[in-house]
């Protein structure tokens, strides 16, 4: 598992340098001379980075929740006289997990979109 974890980190950081060098890449000739205007310049970048931040928000919020039901079905097995009270916590819990969850990407989505 670890090895799967640093090839997929050694991925997204090929793929930031990747980005980086998109400038010069996707440069455009206008006439006789370069267009200064790249993917990563302004427009480009920003609505490109609500969505895969909402995307992170999302996962984030996946995984808690679902460590929360793995957390609450192992302590119910082990003591299933108390599984109501640990029942209404996990659903407490992840509610405000959700609800964090929304603001997280409702607040991508709006960084998005403003100018």
């Amino acid at each position: 598992m670890k090895r799967t974890r640093s090839l997929a980190a050694l991925a997204f950081i090929a793929l930031g340098f990747g980005l980086m060098a998109a400038e010069t890449a996707m440069a455009q000739t206008v006439g006789g001379g370069m267009l200064a205007q790249s993917f990563l310049d302004g427009v480009g970048a920003a609505h490109l980075a609500g969505p895969i931040g909402a995307g992170l928000v999302v996962i984030g919020g996946g995984m808690g929740i679902g460590k929360i039901g793995a957390a609450a079905v192992e302590s119910m097995a082990r003591q299933p006289e108390v599984a109501g009270t640990i029942n209404t916590a996990m659903l407490i819990t992840a509610a405000m997990i959700e609800g964090a969850t929304l603001f997280g990407v409702l607040g991508c989505f709006l960084a998005s979109i403003a100018k």
